[in-house]
């Protein structure tokens, strides 16, 4: 990818990349993600190669054979850069340079060019830093080659290798202090999820694949004004917002979208803004309707293995098809059979947004005991608090205060212990 002083934003349409992967089955058409990958970086996509193989080539990733024909496609389609669809190793990455004589880059390295494109706020851009000096540690050798041969032979320590020590040096010492300000982050969020959490509020987030339509549907369903692009990872950092529903407030959240294959370091990086699907109480998985049936398949189960990595395979989950306007008739009874339980909408045209809010509040309803409440005429402060958390109720004016039925979050009903008469699940 470009270095940060390349300039003009032009400066990036000239790099023209030739595509490879190394796959046991399948053919160009599986190199279509990191073509778009590459489109988001700006770079545009010259050609593709494939090499049937079941692992990649330990020093080269591809073959003898298949590299000759890939220096000679370069070479033909005029490519001044080389991407491939896996996390080259180190070896692997400067044998290729030297074999091809062009520049390598790997899937790493493109999402992580994106997501510091990308990355607006503080702690976005503290974590996609972390990221890339994560990643770049191991390939630090060599950068300091035109200093060795000034060494002074076999089993000295020449000036290129105390060049490199010391720029690993520095690196580790800027990951250290990254990894210092992060937790310091990470400590005001918690301070402010503490906040939300003091109102007992439910938590809804949103999670799917990038490009799915999360932000959208965001909008759609809180009016926010959330920016949205037809691009990947547009959206880094979360977002919460307040959703009215059944009388209740929910905090619905918009997430950090995921990928086939997201890099280790990423989901390492980004703990912290994984969190907030992490401790939701519910998560809407948004999945793009007009995807194709077996890239939207493969889309659902990158999610959902990304969502065990980080813990969240537990949470109660409602799939949400989105992008119900680009579907015609067909293709909507085509999407019901398949996702029988899925909620299918538009956030464009509003179609099934009413029923999916009515999804999420039969969801949490499930939760919710019944308790009666006997509420001084002096705590009024505590009944209109209890209006605002429960939404609907049943009061009764009595003479020792209002007696009030109603449906409570376990947390909640705790909160209002010392004023219940009689408490039990419905």
């Amino acid at each position: 990818m470009p270095s940060p002083s390349t300039g003009p934003r032009q400066a990036r349409a000239r790099q023209r990349a030739y595509m490879i992967a190394a796959l046991p089955a399948g053919g160009e058409e599986q190199l279509a993600e990191l073509r778009e990958l590459l489109l988001t970086a700006g770079v545009a996509t010259v050609g593709a190669l494939v090499q049937r193989r079941d692992t990649p080539h330990p020093n080269t990733y591809l073959g003898p054979g298949k590299l000759d024909e890939l220096k000679d496609a370069i070479k033909a389609a005029d490519a001044n850069v080389v991407a491939c669809d896996d996390e080259l190793s180190p070896r692997q990455e400067r044998n290729l340079e030297q074999a091809l004589g062009v520049p390598v880059v790997d899937r790493t390295t493109v999402i992580l060019d994106i997501f510091a494109a990308h990355a607006h706020s503080a702690e976005g851009k503290l974590q996609v830093e972390l990221a890339q000096l994560q990643y770049n540690l191991a390939r630090m050798r060599g950068l300091w080659t035109h200093l060795e041969r000034l060494g002074g032979g076999v089993g000295t320590r020449g000036p290129g290798e105390t060049q490199i020590e010391t720029d690993r040096r520095l690196a580790r010492d800027r990951i250290s202090s990254l990894k210092r300000k992060l937790v310091h982050v990470s400590a005001n969020r918690s301070v402010m999820r503490a906040e939300r959490e003091r109102t007992h509020l439910p938590r809804v987030a949103l999670a799917g694949y990038t490009n799915a339509g999360k932000s959208t549907l965001l909008n759609a369903m809180t009016g926010a004004e959330v920016g949205v692009r037809d691009q990947l990872f547009h959206t880094l950092d979360p977002t919460t917002r307040l959703l009215r529903a059944g009388g209740r407030d929910y905090l619905l959240t918009d997430t950090v979208g995921f990928i086939r294959k997201l890099p280790h370091q990423l989901v390492q990086a980004f703990g912290a803004t994984l969190e907030e699907t992490r401790l939701a109480d519910l998560i809407l998985h948004v999945v793009d309707g007009s995807a194709p049936e077996d890239d939207r398949l493969a889309m659902m189960r990158a999610v959902e293995e990304v969502l065990t990595e980080i813990g969240a395979d537990a949470i109660p989950m409602v799939v949400v098809v989105g992008k119900l306007d680009l579907l015609d008739a067909d293709g909507r009874v085509e999407l019901r059979n398949r996702h029988p339980t899925a909620m299918l909408v538009s956030a464009v045209t509003g179609e099934g947004l009413e029923e999916l809010t009515l999804r999420i509040e039969e969801e949490f309803a499930r939760s919710l005991i019944e308790v009666e409440l006997l509420i001084p005429y002096s705590e009024g402060a505590k009944l209109a608090e209890l209006h605002a958390l429960a939404g609907d109720l049943i009061r009764t004016d009595t003479q020792d205060g209002v007696h009030v039925t109603v449906r409570l979050a376990p947390p909640i009903a705790e909160r209002f212990a010392a004023f219940a008469t009689v408490a039990g699940a419905s």
